[in-house]
């Protein structure tokens, strides 16, 4: 079993990394990403949603603060305006996060329970290997069998097809 050394919140600010990491409670935790899928899945995801939607702002990896000690990237982070501070502390209206081959279930279930804690009203998980969508809801997955998923309030929507396009 390995020690880790802790950080602070400050320091990980202050710091750049490459590749990029999360920090959770002052331990600098690695990110997975980068594949081909994940990659494309993202891409579509922004690129659809920049072109239907431009009056919302919609990212990658946004620096977002969950709670006084946690810091995620979000696969994709969607804003209904711009934000003021080059970390964001509010809640974004909509994360997605896209699964890689290397995930690991419970930490995804971790961070999703970071964004609903934080006060993200819409969070979606997408798996881009069996082609499926998720939403993240009182603590659990519901997968969307329609095809389409949507926020409320304002209404975003994506279909499989702007998701999942090769």
């Amino acid at each position: 079993m390995g020690v880790e050394t802790l950080i602070s919140s400050d320091e990980y600010l202050s710091t750049s990394y490459s590749p990029d990491v999360e920090y959770v409670d002052g331990v600098l935790e690695e990110r997975t990403g980068g594949d081909w899928l994940h990659s494309l899945v993202q891409s579509n995801i922004i690129f659809a949603l920049r072109l239907k939607y431009q009056h919302v702002k919609a990212v990658a990896e946004l620096r977002s603060q969950t709670t006084a000690s946690r810091f995620r990237l979000p696969d994709v982070c969607v804003l209904l305006s711009a934000p003021t501070a080059s970390v964001l502390r509010d809640p974004a209206f909509l994360v997605i996060e896209i699964l890689s081959e290397d995930d690991r279930m419970t930490k995804m279930m971790e961070k999703l329970q970071d964004y609903a804690a934080n006060g993200v009203p819409n969070i979606w998980l997408i798996d881009p290997r069996l082609e499926q969508i998720y939403i993240f809801r009182a603590g659990t997955l519901e997968r969307v069998a329609g095809d389409a998923v949507t926020t409320s309030d304002p209404r975003l929507e994506l279909t499989r097809q702007e998701i999942f396009q090769k």
